[in-house]
């Protein structure tokens, strides 16, 4: 009996997922099993759709609910939170290496999902000094403060800009959650982009992070790029990205 429940779930599961290549388990009236077809598909659908709106508007109807379903017919996630979805589907992504996709659909996936991933982010905010000397002491970034780079414009794309070579240069995003959780987004420069990467790395002052970025810019007038940059982490600070520097033991 076990053995036969057993065998009648995974046939049941394996139709609902897709049942354009898996026949239902015998004796289910097909009245009953198409509620729950729409019912678990049109959940994902729904889930996905908020998720990835501009993805949706883009592809259109027609070829959004065909991506879904393939993602839901053929992908198997790593978990089962409602929240983790959007993740999956990024996964499922990244294992297409057909052409059938539009070349910028990853990228534009997770810029999409990184709005997501903010707003639900539970990282501790380390220990800092929120009015510490942002060139002596070393500049503490936000948790919540991502730059991002992309080779597709993905804040660009949409039904009216679909692309279709990259970009010579790359676009650079940061990403940042305020105290109010509301995601913002900012196109940034190259040396605003590796500014941030030397402040997540650690074990650098503020001004020793400038100087690695004046030398690697090549930069005549060091002092004088240090005094702009000093100016840049304080914008930073009162933005949020840098939340600080850490304190002193």
């Amino acid at each position: 009996m076990a053995e036969t429940l057993h065998d009648q779930q995974f046939s049941l599961s394996r139709h609902l997922r897709d049942p354009s290549s898996h026949p239902p388990p015998p004796g289910i009236e097909d009245r009953r099993l198409a509620i729950y077809r729409d019912l678990f598909f049109n959940n994902i659908e729904g889930l996905l759709s908020g998720n990835f709106p501009v993805i949706r508007k883009t592809l259109g109807d027609e070829a959004w609910r065909a991506l879904v379903r393939q993602f839901y017919a053929t992908h198997r996630s790593h978990t089962p939170l409602f929240p983790e979805i959007a993740r999956e589907f990024i996964r499922y992504l990244e294992t297409r290496d057909d052409n059938a996709l539009p070349p910028w659909l990853r990228e534009l996936a997770h810029y999409e999902w990184v709005e997501l991933a903010l707003q639900i982010a539970d990282d501790v905010v380390p220990a800092h000094v929120a009015d510490g000397n942002l060139l002596a002491g070393e500049p503490v970034p936000s948790p919540f403060a991502w730059a991002l780079a992309y080779q597709w414009p993905v804040h660009r794309i949409g039904p009216d800009f679909q692309p279709d070579v990259p970009p010579t240069e790359p676009t650079l995003l940061l990403v940042r959650r305020d105290a109010g959780y509301q995601v913002r987004f900012a196109a940034i420069s190259p040396l605003v982009y590796r500014l941030v990467e030397l402040l997540g790395e650690g074990g650098r002052t503020g001004a020793d992070a400038l100087r690695q970025l004046a030398a690697e810019a090549g930069v005549d007038d060091v002092p004088a790029f240090v005094e702009q940059g000093a100016a840049m982490l304080t914008r930073m600070r009162e933005e949020g990205t840098v939340l600080g520097t850490i304190p002193r033991i």
